[in-house]
């Protein structure tokens, strides 16, 4: 089995937004720590932002959070709420052999979760850090955390992969 870390819209104007039940920053250091112990052991991470779609410029605070993107990553950027959609993420990742993604990022109930159902559409293994991504309102993240994601795949924390 190989699995890849797929990290969802860790930017700036997204961590700074009032979330909950976990802060934009609490998740973003659980994201680093994922992404620490994935490229240690060999594995694959794929970072993903967003862009918004016939504008001339993104706003501010586009770009990934400072430092998250190192060498090796594979980066991915969308115009759709999920990661698949449009992208080439998909061939990125069989090209790779890999056949499970584990999901962390911002938010839960959007990019994680459209990404999560598409990976399951295309036949990957889905698991889920639960502790490293957060949503607009604490209800909707435990909400999916506890009865949507798990018929997808496994719901664990940071501490199972570092």
């Amino acid at each position: 089995m190989t699995s890849a870390l797929i990290l969802i819209d860790l930017m700036p104007r997204i961590i700074a937004l009032p979330l909950a039940p976990h802060s934009g920053d609490e998740v973003l250091a659980r994201c680093r720590a994922l992404a620490r112990s994935f490229r240690e052991s060999g594995r694959p991470v794929v970072l993903v932002r967003v862009e918004r779609p016939n504008v001339a410029e993104q706003p501010p605070g586009s770009d990934f959070a400072d430092g998250l993107v190192q060498d090796g990553d594979i980066v991915v950027v969308k115009r759709t709420i999920g990661a698949f959609y449009g992208t080439d993420l998909d061939e990125q990742l069989r090209k790779l052999g890999v056949d499970t993604v584990v999901l962390a990022g911002l938010v839960t109930t959007m990019g994680v979760e459209s990404t999560a159902r598409a990976a399951a559409d295309h036949g990957y293994e889905v698991e889920f850090a639960a502790d490293a991504m957060s949503g607009l309102a604490s209800d909707e993240h435990e909400f999916t955390v506890k009865r949507t994601f798990p018929r997808f795949g496994e719901v664990r924390n940071t501490a199972d992969y570092t």
